[in-house]
């Protein structure tokens, strides 16, 4: 076994982040080759976390790549097991750097596909790597969840910083200032759906036949029945229609009337909530 000095364990562990005898041991397998220890503490990260890959990861963040100015937007999630973890510096990076090359790799379907491209802030590292240099230094399981990417410009909005609620829009025209304000709303809100065609038609004319039930029962003449249900339905339209609906900035104008003074036409939304499993 190699003779490793404490200087240079110091070193391998300033660099690694890792535990004074976690660096020793894997230098000294390694015969002091510090490229070699790296590789040696990523296999056994591995098969550590993949020892703890049933554990619950119900915290995590959103990781954004948008812009009005940009051709593609993407959001993906990236989950965790508490909820500290969520604001540490390099798992924000990591994130970050999901979103990233998920916008600009069309080709990408997977998450397994996604983590092994390349870093775009960790040089000479996969995103896997990244993601298990990560787990070796917190010892929490990470697993990529959902992942959306649009073609155009998009804007977006983190809440709580993307530690609770992430949304994704798809845009044309506009500026980022006002994608952000309707997604700020989308995070508030929670629309149903982007307008009323876009929303579940089977649900809609249920309401219509419960509203025509309750127009009769309230005993209105029959010829003006269909015009109150047809009033009344855009309520349920602007309860549940994210352009219809009132805009939290000011409830004098709807959101779709907002985003026509900005020159802005949303085009398709995304709102997850941080281990939800269903997706809008």
């Amino acid at each position: 076994m190699a003779d490793i000095t404490a200087a240079a364990v110091k070193a391998f562990r300033e660099r690694t982040g890792l535990p004074l005898m976690d660096c020793k041991k894997a230098l000294q397998e390694a015969g002091g080759d510090e490229e070699a220890a790296v590789e040696v503490l990523r296999k056994r990260g591995q098969q550590l976390a993949d020892k703890r890959s049933d554990r619950e990861t119900a915290f995590g963040r959103f990781g954004l790549h948008i812009g009005s100015d940009k051709s593609v937007g993407a959001m993906v999630e990236l989950l965790c097991e508490s909820a500290p973890v969520t604001t540490n510096e390099d798992f924000v990076q990591l994130a970050s750097d999901l979103a990233n090359v998920y916008a600009n790799n069309s080709d990408i379907s997977t998450a397994d596909e996604l983590l092994a491209q390349p870093s775009p802030s960790a040089d000479g590292k996969t995103l896997e790597e990244q993601k298990t240099d990560l787990f070796n230094r917190i010892r929490e399981v990470f697993k990529v969840g959902r992942m959306a990417r649009l073609d155009g410009a998009s804007g977006g909005y983190m809440h709580h910083a993307g530690t609770t609620a992430g949304v994704l829009l798809a845009i044309e025209g506009g500026t980022d200032e006002a994608a952000k304000d309707v997604s700020m709303h989308v995070a508030a809100m929670k629309p149903a759906s982007l307008d009323s065609d876009s929303l579940d038609q089977d649900l809609v004319e249920k309401e219509r036949e419960i509203l025509r039930e309750a127009a009769i029962a309230e005993g209105k003449p029959e010829n003006i029945v269909d015009k109150m249900v047809e009033g009344r339905i855009r309520n349920f339209y602007a309860e549940r229609c994210l352009m219809d609906q009132a805009f939290v900035k000011d409830d004098k104008q709807s959101v779709g009337q907002y985003a026509a003074a900005a020159g802005m036409k949303v085009t398709k939304f995304w709102h997850w909530v941080i281990g939800d499993k269903v997706t809008s």
